[in-house]
C-alpha cells in the first residue's frame, strides 16, 4: 500500500489527431461532448462534466509551450490510441442504434466475463473508441 496521497480521478485524456474539424464531428456532433476550447492546436471536450478529453493536432504538441504559469513539457503519440466512455447499461441499445444511424460502423461487440458490455468503433482518427457498460472493472 502506497503513503501517496489519494487520486481523485482521471481529469484528461490525449488524443492525437491529424484532422481537428473531423474529430469535432465526431466528438461533438455525433457523440455530443461540449466544447471547452477550441483553437489550431487543440480541441478541449467536456465529457458529462466528469472529464477532459484533449484533441491534439497532431506535432503540435511537440515542443515546450511557455504559459505566463510555467512551462509545459512537450507530449505525444503515434499510431491508434484508445479511450472508453461509461455508458449506462440501459443505453447500450440506444447507443448502438444512435452510432448505427450516423454511419459508425461498430467494430466489435464484447460482453466481458466479471459482466458489462463494450461496443467498439473507430474515430476519424483510426482510434479505437470504447463505450462500455458497468460490470467490465470491480470498480466500475
Amino acid at each position: 500500500m502506497s503513503d501517496a496521497p489519494a487520486l481523485r480521478r482521471v481529469l484528461e485524456t490525449a488524443l492525437y489527431v491529424e484532422d481537428l474539424a473531423a474529430a469535432r464531428a465526431f466528438y461533438v456532433d455525433t457523440l455530443g461532448a461540449r466544447v471547452l476550447l477550441d483553437t489550431q492546436r487543440l480541441l478541449a471536450l467536456d465529457v458529462s462534466g466528469a472529464s477532459v478529453l484533449l484533441l491534439f493536432q497532431r506535432g503540435a504538441t511537440s515542443e515546450p509551450l511557455p504559459t505566463p504559469g510555467g512551462v509545459v513539457p512537450p507530449h505525444g503519440a503515434s499510431g491508434s490510441q484508445h479511450v472508453a466512455f461509461a455508458i449506462d447499461a440501459d443505453a447500450l441499445d440506444a447507443w448502438r442504434e444512435h452510432l448505427g444511424a450516423s454511419g459508425v460502423v461498430i467494430e466489435s461487440e464484447v460482453r466481458w466475463p466479471r459482466g458489462g458490455t463494450s461496443l467498439y468503433v473507430r474515430d476519424p482518427a483510426g482510434h479505437s473508441v470504447e463505450f462500455v457498460t458497468p460490470g467490465l472493472w470491480k470498480t466500475y
